[in-house]
């Protein structure tokens, strides 16, 4: 039960390494918000994890939608301990010329923008208590970039620094900012990272990964759940390789 007691908001949390992270963190005594753009999956996950869930439709590239997670998960559980910016969307797999305007826009809002608006809405509330742990999710992509990915890995690269920096301010208010790099993984996502979910593809990018398996959500949520524990409280401004050796 490391997460006693605590209180989490996971964006994207209704599928994917989200859920993974909700799961593990109901399962160590968390009460948790599931926040996703798909309001009936974050409910039936909810309803699934019992008492300690909520659900909460967000679209985290929209402040007003933000501000209202926000306050919906102060008038649940009180206060917020642990934010997990896990939210993420990519492009499809191609040159760097040919991503369209509208799909740029769209891996900024997500990956990028809404960093920004979970920190503008939640850090105030953290200061005001002296304490707090951020999570962001970023990938290997923003370490070591695929080609084919640009948008997608430079939003990730952003996100990376994001923490480092956050991390660095808000160390003195006692708010801790970390991140996770997962390698492709059994998700949503995962046929859009590919281009296309064949044997043959699978097996290209299982070569890059010595341990030989995609990351799962359960290895998320492990991660996850040491990071924002306590027992990490002398962790702070580092990204967290969760990868297989990806990036070795």
């Amino acid at each position: 039960m490391r997460l006693e007691g605590k209180s989490a908001i996971v964006t994207g949390g209704a599928s994917g390494f989200g859920a993974g992270i909700a799961r593990k963190f109901v399962s160590e005594g968390a009460r948790v918000m599931i926040a996703d753009v798909n309001g009936e999956a974050a409910a039936a996950l909810a309803a699934e994890l019992g008492d300690a869930a909520v659900a909460q439709a967000v679209d985290v590239s929209k402040g007003e939608s933000v501000e209202a997670m926000t306050q919906a998960a102060l008038d649940a559980f009180g206060a917020i301990d642990i934010l997990i910016n896990n939210a993420g969307v990519t492009h499809l797999p191609m040159a760097m010329e040919d991503v369209s305007e509208e799909d740029f826009d769209r891996v900024l809002a997500v990956n990028v923008k809404s960093v920004y608006l979970t920190a503008r809405s939640i850090v105030p509330h953290m200061k005001s208590r002296k304490q707090g742990a951020i999570m962001n999710v970023a990938s290997t992509a923003g370490v070591s970039p695929r080609p084919r990915l640009n948008w997608y890995n430079a939003s990730k690269g952003w996100m990376i620094t994001a923490t480092k920096t956050m991390a660095v301010e808000l160390a003195p208010q006692g708010i801790r900012v970390n991140a996770i790099a997962p390698v492709a993984g059994e998700t949503p996502l995962l046929k859009s990272f590919m281009g296309e979910d064949t044997p043959e593809m699978r097996a290209k990018f299982l070569s890059t990964i010595p341990i030989g398996r995609f990351s799962t959500p359960e290895d998320m949520g492990n991660a996850a759940c040491f990071l924002c524990s306590d027992e990490a409280g002398m962790v702070t401004g580092v990204i967290m390789e969760v990868d297989g050796g990806r990036c070795i």
